[in-house]
């Protein structure tokens, strides 16, 4: 099982005024320290932008490098989102990564409100995920689309959109899924073959569910505890990773609770709640 972590576990995104921010030092040492030998870059500027740094960096700490979150405006006719690409691009090559995980930005910080498009804004999307997809496929790399909450694509219509209109592969993200109202489970059943990556998370069912009716934003219900440790929550992650597995998936799974710190914590910190994590997939391995 490929096995990989991400920042965002430990509260690092790409939001501004999303909450306190661990230096990489830490959040790098306690990802080698329970065990992951891999992660996705986090936001920008987390990592050193220097090739030669950024790979310093994460050999340092042992870990390699599977990809990134890349969002990008991909609606707009006026907008060339190849040139908001270009940069993360380089360093996911220069760190050796494989994937670079798209998302539909709204071009608004947050992910508490979005647009709805009409059909010209829908066909310019779609005909940029498969421009992308192949600028990236020429230097080596995969793309895929990761359906998110608070981008545009975030809901099962909007998904199906996009495995309609276009050949570009998805991230899995269990919890995003979720929350935006998609079975992550029956998606996996559905589409076994359209899934390249993968994105872990266990919900709290009772928050998301007052996320889809606009009593709280995705932002508030992230600080209140959303995600929770894989296995504690109500998304059957066994279940998911079996199926993909039963279907000759052989992509990285990435291991994501996000969260939100309100300083820097006291004792374990996050590092607790992905310890738990990796204990959960190991006994589903075991």
């Amino acid at each position: 099982m490929k096995l990989a972590g991400a920042p965002i576990s430990w509260g690092v995104c790409e939001v501004p005024g999303w909450g306190h921010q661990l230096a990489p030092a830490r959040v790098l040492a306690e990802m080698r320290g329970v065990g992951l030998t891999a992660t996705e870059l986090g936001p920008e500027g987390f990592l050193p932008a220097d090739p030669t740094e950024l790979t310093s960096v994460l050999a340092e700490h042992q870990l390699s490098c599977v990809g990134g979150f890349v969002p990008v405006i991909l609606h707009q006719v006026d907008h060339d989102p190849a040139e908001e690409l270009a940069g993360p691009l380089d360093s996911l090559i220069a760190a050796g990564a494989g994937v670079v995980v798209l998302a539909a930005a709204t071009g608004a910080d947050g992910y508490d409100s979005r647009p709805v498009l009409d059909e010209a804004q829908w066909n310019t999307l779609l005909a940029n995920l498969d421009r992308l997809a192949g600028i990236v496929a020429d230097r080596g790399l995969l793309a895929v689309l990761h359906p998110h909450v608070g981008t545009i694509v975030e809901t099962r219509a909007e998904v199906d959109r996009v495995l309609g209109g276009s050949s570009i592969p998805l991230c899995l993200d269990t919890g995003h899924l979720l929350i935006g109202g998609t079975d992550p489970l029956e998606l996996a059943k559905a589409v076994p073959q359209r899934i390249a990556h993968a994105h872990l998370k266990d919900v709290d069912a009772a928050l998301a569910a007052k996320v889809q009716s606009g009593e709280l934003s995705y932002t508030a219900a992230v600080k209140a505890g959303m995600y929770t440790p894989l296995g504690t929550g109500d998304v059957d992650i066994e279940a998911i990773v079996g199926v993909l597995r039963d279907n000759g998936f052989d992509g990285w799974f990435v291991m994501e609770q996000d969260t939100i710190l309100d300083g820097a914590p006291a004792g374990d910190g996050p590092v607790a709640d992905v310890r738990a994590s990796v204990a959960f997939l190991n006994g589903i391995m075991a």
